[in-house]
């Protein structure tokens, strides 16, 4: 099961500064996870996750949301992992 911990940031590419990442899963989901001054909780040193189809885009048409979910900490962010991973 991929956690948090498997994820390798770089720096996104606002103005502002931030990090990003993406993984993907085995079956076929992934997630982006990103932190900016932008972003849900990114001021607060929280991150924003996206959950992405089989193509790397964006989908909301899983039970995980129907939109970004803000304000994680990385035990959160691993949480969403697991409900991704399960699907």
């Amino acid at each position: 099961m991929k956690t948090f911990s498997d994820l390798v940031f770089k720096p996104h590419g606002a103005k502002a500064g931030g990090v990003q990442s993406s993984i993907q899963f085995d079956n076929g989901y992934g997630a982006s996870v990103v932190s900016t001054p932008f972003t849900y909780g990114g001021a607060a040193s929280l991150y924003e996750l996206a959950v992405l189809d089989k193509d790397g885009s964006l989908t909301y048409s899983t039970p995980i949301t129907s939109d970004v979910i803000g304000w994680l900490d990385e035990t959160q962010v691993s949480d969403y992992f697991r409900q991704i991973q399960e699907l």
